[in-house]
């Protein structure tokens, strides 16, 4: 494996994170924190297995793993929770941050 593409995978999980935060910080409140959706570590999750799947056909498996990887970081304390959907209630949340 190359330096530049540890550095494409690195980036990759670098804005699947960025995403999540901004799902978390700036959709959940335009949506008015519905009690009906599932927590986005889920989306991870499911763009992790299919990062797998293709894995062993293409180079972009590993990058949508490694994406994957980046959105279930961004709501880890809700997967170690195991928290499937339910509004987060949370008064400020951060951006940087794991929640």
């Amino acid at each position: 494996m190359t330096v530049l593409q540890v550095v494409f995978i690195l980036i990759s999980a670098f804005l699947g994170y960025l995403i999540g935060r901004v799902g978390d910080r700036y959709i959940n409140p335009l949506m008015k924190d519905p009690s009906w959706a599932p927590h986005h570590w889920i989306y991870g999750a499911i763009i992790m297995i299919i990062g797998l799947v293709l894995m062993e056909k293409q180079a972009m498996g590993l990058w949508l793993f490694s994406f994957g990887l980046g959105h279930l970081i961004s709501d880890f304390n809700d997967f170690v929770d195991l928290k499937f959907i339910g509004s987060d209630n949370k008064e400020n949340p951060k951006f940087w941050g794991i929640d």
